[in-house]
């Protein structure tokens, strides 16, 4: 299956809900008041979010009065390059060697994505080695190294407790010595109040830092799109604690809320890099704003 067909079907709940609303929107027979009000209200559904929502409408007025357009039905492809144009950003080609460290809350599936992500470079030729960082949780590690064994990658552990920055310290010495091209990093969930776990990971930040300075370090934040504008509240508090490169939606398969991505990409300024679409180990893919666009009209 190709990756716009599996983001088409990991937003076939979105879509069903999104699509027949905007069927009824786009069929309406001017562009007046009622219109904009029913297009509001699709866009809120889809959780696209107020602010987005609001500067959506806004923008496609200027963009209507514009071009002149007058039949409702012309303004559906104005509005599909809007939304295209708000969440397609220039994500940097990766350099190796490669560190991706992925935080969030409890629950979001940072574990999971990981191994997801492990099996991702393995299969595009790349040597991987994961650090599992999340000490804290029972099980954690041995979750993290069924993963390791079924993307056939290493997994770099210590015991439940251990300091968190020491995993890391050692998966990058063992990832130096054998010449590995990526480094993925687990990391445990924790919450944006608790100052003690934002200090450890930032201290973890601090030992990639130190350790491969010249490294491509890329900071991801795991979001899970069944909390739609909770997903959007998390990222902004982690932002101010931890500099983030982009963020990873899981299980946006399981939503009718995937325009959650709109909302993200447009208040955050962030890219949605990969995003989870089902449960199987090739089921996290990267994003592709024309193809999610294109899936959800």
């Amino acid at each position: 299956m190709g990756f716009f067909q599996k983001i088409a079907q990991g937003i076939k709940k979105t879509k069903e809900a999104f699509a027949k609303k905007l069927f009824f929107v786009f069929s309406a027979r001017e562009l007046n008041d009622e219109f904009y009000e029913d297009l509001e209200e699709a866009l809120l559904t889809a959780d696209v979010g107020l602010a987005a929502t609001g500067k959506l409408i806004e923008e496609l007025k200027e963009e209507i009065f514009a071009r002149k357009i007058k039949r409702p039905d012309d303004a559906k492809e104005v509005l599909r390059e809007l939304m295209r144009d708000d969440i397609d950003y220039d994500i940097p080609d990766y350099e190796y060697p490669l560190v991706i460290l992925l935080s969030g809350v409890n629950g979001v599936g940072k574990t999971t994505a990981v191994g997801k992500l492990a099996h991702f470079f393995k299969e595009q030729g790349k040597s991987v080695v994961v650090a599992a960082a999340d000490t804290f949780r029972a099980a954690a590690s041995e979750q993290l190294e069924v993963w390791g064994e079924r993307a056939g990658v290493r997994v770099i552990r210590h015991n439940e407790g251990a300091d968190p920055a020491a995993v890391v310290f050692d998966a990058i010495s063992s990832a130096k010595a054998r010449g590995n091209d990526v480094i993925l990093i687990d990391t445990a969930g924790r919450l944006h109040n608790k100052k003690n776990l934002m200090a450890e990971l930032q201290k973890i930040c601090r030992v990639v830092d130190r350790e491969l300075p010249d490294a491509d370090f890329r900071k991801y934040l795991v979001l899970d799109a069944t909390t739609g504008q909770n997903a959007v509240a998390q990222a902004k508090i982690f932002s101010e604690d931890i500099d983030t490169d982009g963020i990873i939606l899981t299980k946006l398969d399981g939503t009718a809320k995937g325009g959650v991505v709109v909302a993200i990409s447009d208040e955050l300024e962030l890219p949605v890099v990969y995003v989870g679409v089902g449960e199987k180990i090739d089921d996290l893919i990267p994003f592709d704003a024309n193809d999610f666009v294109d899936a959800l009209f």
